[in-house]
């Protein structure tokens, strides 16, 4: 007979999730291990491995779930009736919103994601590529010679995933910058460069 799952069962994932995030942001995905996973989780090493059969397995899953929110979100912000300029702004701010409270999430796909085995990492690479290419789409709206001659859209847009992908690094609420001035300001970067390409 097949084990049930309790009522419970996806509130105790996503707090493993997130409290997993935390250690492997602060130890290494590399140096800890999932006992040491299981103490800062506060559960058993058994409870654990219910959830997942190995730390491969915990990854994949923090990364998956990261991925989504942000696939998610940057999608219902989108809206292509825009201007590309303020459809670029909308998708800008949606990152950096969701980028919010997620700095060991976020930190953990970008640390995590080349320790995965290639079966596992395609699946959030996939996920990698829908997200960038919603941006790739507005940057060659905004300049069209981006795809003509050289390819030079793939380059301009991942650009502005380095600009935004490490904000975590440097951004403090008290630094005299808001998350939406810094929008602006990362928008403003990136509509000057792309309209000066040639």
């Amino acid at each position: 007979m097949a084990r049930t799952r309790a009522a419970d069962y996806d509130d105790k994932r996503l707090a493993i999730l997130q409290r997993s995030a935390a250690v492997f942001a602060e130890h290494g995905v590399d140096r800890a291990s999932m006992a040491q996973v299981a103490t800062e989780c506060g559960v058993s090493k058994a409870l654990l491995y219910h959830y997942y059969d190995s730390k491969e397995a915990l990854l994949q899953d923090i990364i998956r779930s990261h991925l989504e929110e942000l696939d998610a979100a940057v999608a219902e912000a989108d809206d292509p009736a825009l201007p590309p300029e303020r459809r670029l702004r909308r998708l800008i701010g949606r990152v950096l919103e969701c980028y919010r409270d997620a700095d060991d999430l976020h930190q953990v796909q970008i640390i995590g994601m080349r320790t995965l085995p290639s079966d596992r990492a395609e699946e959030l690479k996939a996920l990698e590529r829908r997200i960038v290419g919603r941006f790739g789409a507005v940057l060659q709206a905004v300049n069209p010679a981006l795809v003509s001659g050289r390819p030079l859209l793939k380059p301009v847009t991942m650009s502005l995933f380095g600009m935004l992908n490490w904000v975590y690094m440097w951004f403090r609420p008290d630094g005299g910058l808001t998350r939406e001035e810094y929008a602006d300001l990362a928008t403003t970067l990136i509509l000057e460069g792309v309209r000066a390409v040639r």
